[in-house]
């Protein structure tokens, strides 16, 4: 369903990705690893169009995203190092702000999201308030309620504890069952059934 080729990025006079190229079909997990600057962060945001791509081609369901890039990006979710979360608002309101965005939500669904992290006792605090733990939470029950099949995830497991971590790789397993996609960037491999995870290393950084 996802086929990147010969990606090539260059951050100023950098070149951070030589030739990138892989393909993941639905029900998988993309693992990519990598020394820190290799450019992990920089191939995830080059897959969700936030850096431009000097040359190479990104194709979803066999067709280069150059020609319906809007119906691409309404079927990812990007999930970045830091929980995009808006401090003012409770971790209620931001997972109704934020899936609002996409489709209608029902409250009764909100909390069923908000329950399915384990976010429900704390989710109408202000997120100034809550732990990078609980914010991370926050931010994976509104990717969850989105029910996108393609998951951008950058460290899926930063801040998170035991418990957590197990919790993130159950959303993987369960959006993997759906026949949905996940890309993932991690610094410890993910702890996924066999034949679920394909391997990306990215060279170490120049």
């Amino acid at each position: 369903m996802l086929a990147v080729r010969n990606f090539h990025v260059f951050r100023g006079d950098r070149h951070v990705l030589r030739g990138v190229s892989f393909d993941l079909a639905a029900g998988c997990c993309l693992q990519v690893t990598g020394v820190n600057g290799a450019g992990k962060t920089t191939l995830l945001r080059a897959l969700c169009g936030l850096v431009d791509v000097e040359e190479g081609s990104l194709l979803w369901r066999g067709a280069a995203i150059e020609r319906s890039a809007s119906a691409f990006h309404a079927e990812l979710g990007y999930l970045g190092h830091d929980a995009p979360l808006k401090a003012d608002l409770t971790g209620r309101e931001n997972v109704r702000y934020a899936v609002g965005l996409r489709r209608p939500l029902a409250a009764a669904t909100v909390v069923r999201g908000l329950e399915r992290v384990g976010a429900g006792a704390f989710a109408d605090r202000p997120v100034r308030s809550l732990s990078a733990g609980q914010r991370r939470r926050i931010a994976f029950a509104a990717l969850w309620l989105c029910g996108v099949p393609l998951w951008i995830l950058d460290e899926p497991n930063t801040n998170l504890d035991t418990q957590g971590q197990a919790l993130v790789a159950g959303l993987i397993e369960e959006q993997l069952a759906a026949g949905g996609l996940v890309v993932a960037a991690v610094h410890q491999e993910l702890d996924l059934p066999p034949g679920r995870r394909v391997d990306l290393v990215i060279p170490g950084g120049r």
